[in-house]
């Protein structure tokens, strides 16, 4: 324990050495803080950057609402965000530490999984940037901790404990409902055990009456919001069901990022994913593998209900990542094109991954095998050695400055100036709503466009809104803000350009430029 909690410390205390100046900020991270200061502020979970300010309904609440819980210290939201995530970065090492040694029985193995997750590249950027994930990955841990407990206590064939296991379960499903109000795709958590508990349990009895005890702990909460919504916006999660297939621009994003964490030394990966579709034979033989062994645990046990169960955490881990792989797939093509497969998305497979190559390092080791023993060790520490190199370059460049709208670049943005100088009540058009109301405290009205980016399908009244936006600046009561102007792909440029004509250029700094009415 002393161990795993020196190697949580220097989690935390890694995060904040590199973030000085703040974790990294995207869009979808100021829409989070300026969730948590509407919380705080009384209003409710709302779209504060927004001049509508309408209810967030395509975020669920979870991060914002316990962002908000830290700024009832006095933090704002935007530093707690970082002191909240360094602490998460420690917790989930420190439970994965936990999770090893109650997988394998071997404390080393609880020791080298801290290690590995807390030295990834990877997951330490996952937690330097201000998103759910953390938190995400936080409530999914302790989930599979819980659920672990449940089978543990029942286990033991004691009928005073049937209780004590019952309780087990219900606080699972308060984590599985935790999860699932931090992102959406804890409804893979909620399929995950679902299935674990209708292959592994023994009687027929005992899959009913389990399966009945974790839906009614994690229903209510799941209700509870989409009434919510329902209520505020007439929708339940802001999504529609339309099929837009996935682009080769998405899996070539995913196919990179699961290199950088497959090879945590830069110019071998360079050199790897030359090799046409390498990484992609990679993952599919990892996931045939994988499928193979939960196909020979779970039906052995379904079948045969007298065999002897799979070890909880490591089979429940195996198939959270082909749940949380389909939910996401799913998510892709049916609800919600904007959706990418970036580091945030991927990073809740890579914990469980790191879980069964542990598992698989300490299958190897009973083998008792001398030299497999040694490469076992030697595997270990160049792992761990490489990975911490990998990752220390990125501390280092983070430490010198924040990373997308935390960079210098925007909060010494000229063109931010000029629109903090703008009069009182001036309406503010612009395709960065986010930093501008991160930077000018002012909120925004969005900018018409051709193509939906959650149905990718093409918006209806374009022309009036542009029309509408013209006849709006050229009164003199608002502007139009466009930053990274002529660096966009030529489909986004030409909005640009449809937004841009017949106004007057007002500001230009560093590509960003912003139109006014005609002095």
């Amino acid at each position: 324990m002393l161990v795993l909690g020196l190697i949580a410390a220097g989690a935390a205390g890694l995060i904040l050495y590199s973030t000085p100046e703040g974790l990294g900020l995207s869009d979808d991270s100021i829409g989070y803080i300026a969730g948590a200061r509407s919380i705080l502020d009384g209003q409710g979970y709302r779209e504060a950057w927004l001049t509508s300010n309408g209810p967030v309904t395509h975020f669920p609440p979870g991060f914002s609402a316990v962002l908000a819980l830290v700024g009832l210290s006095g933090l704002d939201p935007l530093r707690g965000a970082r002191f909240l995530n360094s602490l998460l970065f420690g917790a989930n090492a420190f439970m994965l530490g936990i999770i090893g040694w109650r997988m394998t029985r071997s404390q080393t193995a609880g020791v080298v999984l801290a290690l590995l997750f807390a030295v990834n590249a990877s997951l330490f950027n996952a937690h330097a940037v201000a998103m759910s994930e953390p938190l995400y990955i936080f409530f999914s841990l302790a989930a599979f901790l819980t659920f672990s407990n449940y089978f543990g206590v029942q286990q033991l064939a004691v009928a005073s404990d049937s209780e004590l296991s019952d309780k087990w379960l219900i606080v699972t499903g308060i984590f599985t409902a935790f999860a699932y109000l931090t992102r959406y795709a804890g409804l893979a958590l909620l399929a995950t055990f679902l299935v674990a508990l209708i292959l592994l349990q023994d009687t027929l009895r005992k899959k009913l009456a389990s399966t009945g005890t974790f839906l009614a702990s994690v229903i209510p909460f799941l209700i509870g919001w989409a009434i919510r919504n329902m209520i505020v916006a007439d929708n339940a999660t802001n999504r529609t069901m339309v099929y837009h297939p996935l682009t080769a621009e998405n899996i070539e994003t995913g196919i990179y990022n699961i290199s950088e964490f497959l090879i945590p030394v830069e110019t071998w990966r360079r050199a790897l994913i030359q090799i046409p579709n390498f990484f992609l034979v990679v993952s599919a033989v990892i996931a045939i593998v994988l499928l193979v062994w939960l196909a020979g645990k779970g039906l052995k046990k379904l079948l045969q209900p007298a065999s002897e169960r799979a070890e909880i955490l490591s089979f429940t881990n195996g198939l959270y990542i082909f749940g949380y792989l389909a939910s996401i797939f799913l998510t892709m093509l049916f609800f919600d094109a904007a959706t990418k497969f970036k580091l945030r998305i991927l990073s809740p497979v890579y914990v469980s991954l790191l879980v069964l190559l542990v598992l698989l390092g300490h299958w190897a080791w009973q083998n008792r095998s001398i030299v497999l023993r040694g490469l076992i060790v030697l595997a270990t520490i160049s792992i761990i050695g490489l990975s911490a190199y990998d990752t220390s370059t990125f501390v280092t460049k983070l430490h010198k400055g924040g990373q997308g709208y935390a960079s210098f670049k925007w909060y010494d943005s000229e063109a931010m100036d000029f629109l903090s100088q703008l009069p009182e009540g001036t309406r503010i058009y612009t395709n960065q709503p986010g930093p501008v109301y991160l930077y000018t405290g002012r909120p925004t009205y969005v900018l018409p466009d051709r193509v939906d980016g959650v149905t990718g399908q093409e918006r209806e009244r374009y022309a009036e809104g542009v029309q509408a936006l013209h006849e709006d600046v050229l009164s003199g009561n608002a502007v139009l803000a466009l930053f990274k102007f002529g660096s966009e792909d030529e489909e986004v440029q030409s909005v640009y350009m449809d937004l841009a004509e017949g106004l007057y250029l007002g500001h230009s700094s560093r590509g960003d430029k912003i139109y006014t009415a005609y002095p």
